[in-house]
């Protein structure tokens, strides 16, 4: 395992780019303080920097559609991360509702998460919704690298092909930084190196599937999001708003930089993007806490937050419709992009840059251990 300190090793050349970019993020960058402040009021600003992205218009582009617009899913393979989350307390995973639709839909369901427990009550009550419906649970720590290697082992030996991964899984950080069993900071690790060295544990055999896709969860926060090659791992100055921001900005760039590979290279694999809104998960209970900003609106802004199954139809979008194209990204087309049917979201600025996608998709091959080659 390449330990995470290697980041340091960088060439002269990668550095002068660094340091140019950095210049460049600094203007462009949102400011997150003042988001979280005015978020706490409830304006609209504050709306947009929990979940949303910037308002536009551009989710007016496609038509109306639902869960019961997806297209019958029967004989694909499909990997769902996450997925435990099943409904309770009033609030439930995005990766729950992914993986009942797409069951509901005929697909031949794999929902990956840490949890057997829960992931085994998620199967039980997909099955109980979808009498009938093909649906398994297997174990997968994504801030675990030997965990995401034992899975794909696993899924070699169940078949030799896979239509759709949906890498859904995801944590906001808590007050404190944490790191994962690898070394890795706790958010980068789960929400952006995992997702990324699992989908190249995968890609043979994606590549023997049927239209394969690959879908990317990032978040319009990403609109907020830098990359800095010096401190990927928040070393310096800590801050959990700033360590999800940056992991949904590089999941942008690594489903944009997927997408361009796959094209020049032939691997016949789509690479799409999509982001929920703000939904009514556990991802704040489990990250910050009520203390947190996120927590603030949490507890007393809850028209806010839409139902997790409304947040989950984006991705769904995504992984089944004919119409998502490769390279794509979409979000909710309501209310300045938190909410509301499948739309076109729009991409950072930062997330079109093809020089910073390679240099962090090479970067993240280096950590993982892994290549898409």
């Amino acid at each position: 395992m390449t330990e995470p300190t290697m980041q340091k090793d960088k060439e002269d050349e990668r550095h002068d780019k660094g340091d140019e970019r950095s210049e460049s993020t600094a203007r462009r960058r949102l400011s997150r303080r003042s988001i979280l402040r005015m978020s706490a009021l409830g304006v609209t600003a504050g709306v947009v920097g929990f979940g949303g992205g910037r308002l536009t218009a551009a989710g007016a582009e496609l038509p109306d559609w639902t869960a019961a617009d997806i297209p019958p899913q029967n004989g694909r393979r499909v990997i769902v991360t996450g997925a435990n989350g099943y409904p309770r307390d009033g609030r439930s995973g995005l990766g729950y509702h992914q993986a009942l639709a797409l069951a509901v839909a005929g697909a031949d369901v794999t929902i990956a998460s840490r949890n057997k427990e829960r992931g085994d009550e998620a199967v039980r009550r997909i099955q109980a919704a979808a009498p009938g419906a093909s649906v398994r649970f297997e174990t997968l720590d994504l801030a675990d690298l030997s965990s995401i290697s034992a899975f794909a082992t696993r899924m070699q030996a169940a078949g030799d092909r896979l239509d759709l991964l949906i890498n859904s899984a995801g944590v906001m950080g808590r007050a404190t930084r944490e790191v994962s069993i690898d070394g890795f900071e706790r958010v980068f690790a789960t929400n952006t190196l995992g997702p990324f060295v699992l989908s190249a544990r995968l890609r043979p055999l994606l590549q023997n599937g049927s239209s394969p896709r690959i879908v990317w969860m990032s978040s319009s926060r990403g609109h907020a999001g830098g990359i800095n090659f010096d401190d990927l791992q928040k070393e310096t100055g800590y801050d959990y708003a700033r360590a999800y921001d940056d992991s949904k900005l590089g999941d942008l760039l690594l489903a944009m930089e997927c997408e361009r590979r796959s094209k020049a290279s032939g691997w016949r694999l789509t690479s799409i993007a999509a982001h929920p809104g703000v939904a009514r998960t556990s991802i704040v209970l489990d990250g910050p806490g009520l203390d947190s900003s996120e927590g603030f609106r949490w507890r007393y802004i809850p028209m806010l937050w839409q139902d997790p199954a409304q947040g989950a139809l984006p991705l769904l979008y995504a992984a089944t419709s004919p119409q998502a194209t490769g390279g794509g990204y979409y979000g909710p087309k309501g209310l300045g992009t938190t909410r509301g049917l499948p739309g076109v979201a729009i991409l950072p600025e930062n997330a079109r840059d093809p020089r910073l996608a390679a240099t962090y998709w090479e970067t993240l091959e280096r950590l993982g251990d892994v290549s898409f080659r």
